[in-house]
């Protein structure tokens, strides 16, 4: 039987499905090392305990009945103090908008903004742009970023692209990569933007998405920057995308909000209205207090952060050191959020068996079944389906299983030939 066009044609997440797979082959047994998903074990990254605290209290005070659209009051007034306060951005209230995660958000942007058959240009390896796009029946304009820039897409490859965009996606700190905007370039960017849109005049305008879901996530002196703090002109013409998501290990919390122009937030808000994607009451309310608690939060960002910066550098010094050895194997130091881009570079290789590893998901199955790894290729998010490069995910990382894991892998590159 068909169904619409859209969901005959939609992909679902790749991420979740391989995440789902290998759950699954763990749950009948098997040990692997799973690097998939960008989530949190909760036995090992908590969310805060405050704002657990607060949670609860405000459920056992029944406060469950509706949000308000748009937010809370009292959380959207904590939200703009947060953001001056971390950040040094300043909206008010009227330009913040509170949803149930950043996804929702990000939907409503791409409905709000984006026209059947306009263009949205958006680098690769990139998160979910493509199926926002597809959602808008928009046209993909996609843009691979290299790896002598770290992955992040540069002003020299946009700007042949944007004279006849509607939508332009950004994201730092990036995923799939970890890695990040540096001021110069991003300053670049948004130059070109204010530039593009003084030339359109009264015309539609190129609005960008600023998804900065991991920039409290910053190591060995990263500074995290964004397109309005470095060029005020970019205020109008730039919706950020925020959540507890990743900052606070709170993935199924469900909290995000967006903050920028009001004429495109009351848009977006209109679109929620009829999806009805709200952040829960009890959770509106806990965050709202958890956000006055500075001693809290700092004390939470301090030890979150050692922890996950240690994984990750751990796993990059052993890559680095099997690439030292000889294998064909790469890793980019690590910057920021609770990813790490790693390079395997199998392809043509002989197993012990052998067999050829003709393709790039033949090297992920291999590692899969000889190396016990998991991790999710860059194919998985727009690139090209030879590149060597994966997204390697420390937020269900045992610290304990580290060396154990390089030293698997290190056996079955030995195997090849």
């Amino acid at each position: 039987m068909k169904l619409s066009h859209l969901s005959e044609t939609l992909i679902g997440s790749e991420i979740v499905k391989l995440g789902g797979e290998i759950r699954e082959r763990i749950r009948k047994g098997e040990r692997i090392y799973n690097f998939t998903v960008g989530d949190f074990d909760p036995k090992i990254f908590p969310i805060p305990k405050d704002l657990e605290d607060n949670i609860v209290d405000a459920y056992r005070n029944h406060f469950t009945n509706y949000p308000p659209g748009e937010g809370s009051l009292e959380l959207r007034e904590a939200l703009s103090r947060f953001s001056k306060q971390y950040q040094g951005l300043d909206y008010g209230v009227d330009e913040i908008l509170v949803a149930s995660g950043g996804r929702p958000l990000i939907y409503a942007l791409f409905r709000a903004v984006v026209d059947k058959g306009e263009k949205v240009v958006y680098a690769v390896p990139s998160w979910n742009n493509n199926h926002y796009t597809h959602f808008v029946e928009a046209e993909h304009v996609v843009v691979e970023a290299k790896a002598e820039n770290a992955f992040m897409p540069t002003a020299d490859d946009l700007r042949p692209y944007i004279g006849e965009a509607s939508f332009l996606a950004l994201c730092s700190p990036q995923n799939p990569t970890g890695t990040t905007f540096r001021k110069e370039e991003l300053a670049a960017i948004c130059e070109m933007v204010v530039e593009e849109n003084k030339r359109r005049g009264e015309k539609k305008k190129l609005y960008v998405m600023y998804d900065q879901m991991y920039w409290h996530l910053t190591y060995n002196g990263i500074e995290h920057c964004d397109p309005v703090s470095l060029n005020p002109d970019m205020r109008p013409y730039t919706i950020f995308i925020d959540a507890i998501s990743k900052c606070f290990a709170a993935t199924g919390v469900r909290v995000g909000w967006s903050m920028g122009p009001a004429s495109v937030l009351n848009k977006m808000k209109a679109i929620l209205s009829h999806v009805g994607a709200w952040a829960p009451m009890p959770e509106q309310k806990g965050l709202t207090k958890f956000l006055g608690q500075t001693d809290s939060i700092n004390t939470y960002f301090t030890h979150f952060k050692s922890e996950i910066e240690e994984r990750l550098r751990r796993i990059y010094d052993g890559l680095i050191c099997l690439k030292k050895e000889g294998f064909a194997v790469d890793a980019v130091a690590p910057e920021a959020a609770i990813y790490l881009t790693i390079k395997i570079d199998l392809a043509g290789k002989k197993t012990a068996e052998g067999k050829t590893l003709a393709t790039q998901a033949d090297v992920t199955a291999y590692l899969l079944q000889n190396a016990s790894l998991a991790v999710v290729p860059f194919y998985a998010f727009g690139a090209s389906s030879s590149s060597p490069w994966y997204r390697l995910s420390v937020g269900t990382c045992k610290k304990e299983e580290i060396d154990e894991m390089l030293q698997k892998l290190k056996s079955a590159l030995q195997e090849l030939s």
